[in-house]
């Protein structure tokens, strides 16, 4: 068990972050407490749904959960990763679709992992704000160097992109502050770390639905072809209502921590 302490807490308030090897019991909790946590068209990736589905049995050493101590009977906050074996030069332009799915052959293959991926780090939306992004990927990094890593990588989802779509990732994770940091918060949080922005997964997730699956997923209507912008999406979401489908492509930034 982990336990790290935020400024912004009071300091009688300890926040333990645990595996579910440690804390199996706090599995549903993960499901429970973080209901409206992402955008609904999001829950839609199938490679998603192939990870989820076996994330805590097959990997329960790297699942974690950040639990209040006056409340240790849920989770304030999660964190997913997978291990994989990757030795090709560069991080792959799938992102998190194509480290889940290269974590999951080398689960069933029997293949020799080298590298950790981050596949998601959550805070309990009545949480957000209070400087536990921090100590959950403090706690991934710290987690993964005692299982013997000494990398970790992840496809990071800038927090601040869906706020313009229109411009391109590169440009985007390009941005930086007076002081050097980026601009995007996620990406700084990343980056004061120790993490190294290394390139664009420019298809990192793609989801695909019927015109109807969108509309129920978003509440726009889907009627004209081209791009459509739907709240907290990166980028636009491509429509086309002649062969009545949208595709939603969406890239991440990929950051390198060695540990």
């Amino acid at each position: 068990m982990l336990s790290h302490r935020s400024a912004l807490y009071p300091a009688a308030v300890a926040i333990d972050i645990v595996s579910l090897a440690d804390r199996p019991d706090l599995a549903p909790r993960l499901d429970e407490d973080f209901d409206g946590a992402w955008p609904q068209f999001m829950l839609w990736d199938p490679i998603a749904s192939m990870y989820y589905g076996v994330a805590h049995d097959l990997f329960p050493e790297f699942v974690f959960a950040a639990v209040d101590s006056t409340d240790p009977g849920r989770a304030v906050a999660r964190a997913y990763a997978v291990p994989l074996r990757w030795t090709e030069a560069e991080l792959p332009d799938g992102g998190w679709d194509r480290v889940i799915q290269r974590g999951l052959i080398n689960r069933l293959t029997g293949g020799s992992p080298n590298i950790v991926s981050a596949i998601e780090i959550c805070i309990r939306p009545d949480r957000r704000g209070s400087g536990l992004s921090a100590l959950m990927l403090a706690a991934m990094r710290e987690a993964v160097a005692k299982l013997g890593y000494d990398t970790l990588v992840a496809p990071v989802r800038p927090s601040g992109k869906h706020t313009q779509p229109d411009l391109p990732m590169t440009e985007y994770a390009a941005q930086v502050r007076d002081d050097g940091l980026p601009v995007d918060p996620w990406l700084r949080v990343h980056v004061r770390a120790g993490g190294r922005i290394e390139r664009v997964a420019t298809r990192s997730m793609t989801i695909s639905g019927t015109l109807a699956d969108w509309r129920s997923w978003t509440g726009l209507p889907f009627d004209t072809s081209g791009p459509v912008h739907v709240p907290g999406a990166l980028v636009p979401v491509h429509c086309d209502v002649t062969h009545d489908h949208a595709v939603y492509v969406e890239p991440n930034v990929w950051v390198r921590h060695r540990l």
